[in-house]
């Protein structure tokens, strides 16, 4: 087998990066292109065929680091800030999708502990996939942003109770509950017992040993003391308390996560995670039959179908119930209607016990690749309609001669509007948040949903008629916008609030202030507003 393990690592790699690139290049998220290149160097397709067995021990050591990966990034605080409405909405969502599925696949006559373990795996949102498509929204930072983040957290718990479970499943069956409420107990006490082992003596032992390793200032020891917890844990996991690998991996993660080690840990785990990632959805590529699903389409029509329609509207309504508006549960919903890696490692694990079958397989790989392909391009669309919708009421809205316009509405922003108000100077607000927006125009403030680095938007806001423009966030290009808007309006007082690196672009402007990213910032803002500086 020693060749093997190196055709099936190169090969891996090499079909991953073109079929990557080439995913990338059409606007898909690459890891459809991971997915596709398993397909290429499976046994499935014609040509090369790499070594399966080879290409499952690389994927369980990719299932090791990610979750390795989410136990580090887990911050209890972001779940408690939205609890009320994260915690209650994932679980009730997981459950109404869970029997979505089971209800479609038995219609056309999947086995019911098929369709029960169907609708686990889809019922987990991707991280992956939901953090990018935030990100490249810029709705990490707002509340829809905090919403969905605390909702794949607790989703991402419920994918490490139910790899426990799994076992549990596969010797007992779904058929009994009672039968079944016995070994599940056993399984949760011994996760119990192992999470406050791993939490208490770990928690003193591997910051100790991580900070011994630190003192050497060896790089390359610090890196192999990070990547040993991982397998290392996952292994005393399984070995000592008879619990999935991937548990181990998280509470390693965890651990770490809570120690000083925590960003240098992450910084030089993250890199092979992602190397070993892409082995992981290669090797699910690899497990998919092009034969199968073309003699069993079904099962992949009705998980397409639960993904990218029941599970985003099930979402929608458990949070517009929790209380938050429309906009909102249609932006969060939207998000949320994808699955990617914990559906693969859940799939993975239930067909490695024979709890589903290839048909039931094909449709998992078949609805994560659909979604992870068009949920990017679907939420920006819907939040695209949203914020035209959001926007609406405040283009009704005259312009007030001598406002301040505030862009962006965040920690510093809020203040700046605050003391200005205070001091009787008009506002106009401008920031993405189309829930942000309704609120403050439910209060009277004049306020536009909308991107403040447009030139067009801050016409609509009325700068013309402005007496001051002040930039509490980060814009793009705001350099070229700034200096252009100084030199059409040279009354206009202007001031931007220096982050996200922009020192170079504009310390040499002085048609406006540029304001230090600092304690006192607000109130060097609204000196800017108020003519002081």
């Amino acid at each position: 087998m020693g060749n093997d393990i190196v055709l099936t690592f190169a090969a891996a790699m090499a079909a991953a990066l073109a079929f990557g690139y080439a995913a990338h290049r059409v606007g898909l998220s690459p890891v459809v292109g991971f997915l596709l290149a398993g397909v290429a160097v499976g046994p499935n397709t014609p040509g090369f065929t790499a070594n399966v067995q080879v290409a499952e021990q690389f994927a369980e050591m990719g299932i090791i680091l990610l979750m390795f990966g989410v136990g580090l990034k887990f911050h209890l605080h972001e779940l408690i800030a939205v609890w009320r409405v994260s915690v209650p909405g994932a679980l009730l969502t997981s459950l109404l999708t869970t029997l979505l599925t089971w209800f479609g696949l038995t219609a056309i006559g999947v086995d019911p502990n098929e369709a029960v373990v169907a609708g686990i795996a889809v019922s987990v949102a991707s991280t992956v996939v939901l953090m990018r498509v935030l990100a490249e929204n810029r709705d990490l930072s707002t509340r829809a942003g905090h919403i969905a983040v605390g909702w794949v957290v607790v989703e991402d718990l419920l994918t490490v109770l139910l790899l426990v479970a799994l076992p549990v499943l596969a010797m007992e069956g779904t058929g009994d509950l009672g039968r079944l409420a016995s070994p599940l107990l056993v399984a949760a006490a011994k996760v119990a017992l192992c999470a406050t082992l791993a939490i208490l003596l770990g928690g003193k032992a591997i910051p100790w040993m991580l900070g011994k390793v630190n003192a050497t200032k060896s790089r390359e020891l610090f890196t192999l003391a990070t990547l040993a917890l991982a397998p290392g844990m996952a292994l005393l996991a399984a070995k000592f308390f008879g619990v999935s690998m991937a548990l181990g991996a998280f509470l390693a993660g965890l651990v770490v996560g809570r120690s000083d080690y925590s960003a240098r840990a992450a910084a030089e785990a993250l890199p092979l995670r992602d190397a070993f990632a892409v082995l992981f959805f290669v090797s699910v590529g690899l497990l998919f039959d092009p034969a199968s699903l073309v003699a069993h389409p079904l099962p992949a029509v009705v998980l397409v179908s639960v993904v990218l329609i029941g599970k985003p509207l099930g979402a929608a309504l458990m949070i517009r119930l929790s209380g938050e508006t429309k906009p909102m549960a249609a932006q969060i919903g939207a998000a949320l209607g994808q699955v990617g890696e914990f559906t693969f490692v859940l799939g993975a694990s239930a067909k490695a016990l024979g709890l589903i079958g290839q048909p039931v397989w094909n449709g998992l790989v078949v609805a994560a690749m659909v979604s992870i392909a068009i949920n990017p391009s679907l939420y920006r669309r819907l939040r695209q309609r949203v914020r035209r919708a959001a926007s609406q009421p405040a283009l009704d809205q005259a312009a007030i001669p001598g406002q301040a316009i505030v862009v962006g509405y965040g920690d510093v922003g809020r203040r700046v509007c605050e003391e200005l108000q205070a001091k009787g100077i008009p506002v106009t607000v401008i920031d993405s948040d189309i829930v942000l927006i309704h609120e403050l125009q439910k209060k009277g403030v004049r306020a536009l949903c909308g991107d403040g680095g447009s030139a067009e938007v801050l016409n609509e806001a009325g700068i013309a008629e402005a007496g001051s423009l002040l930039v509490c966030c980060s814009i793009a290009e705001p350099g070229q916008l700034l200096h252009g808007i100084a030199k059409r309006l040279p009354r206009l007082r202007i001031a931007v609030r220096l982050m996200d690196g922009l020192t170079s672009e504009l310390v040499s402007g002085t048609d406006f202030t540029v304001i230090s990213e600092d304690s006192s910032a607000a109130g060097d803002i609204t000196d800017v507003a108020t003519g002081k500086t």
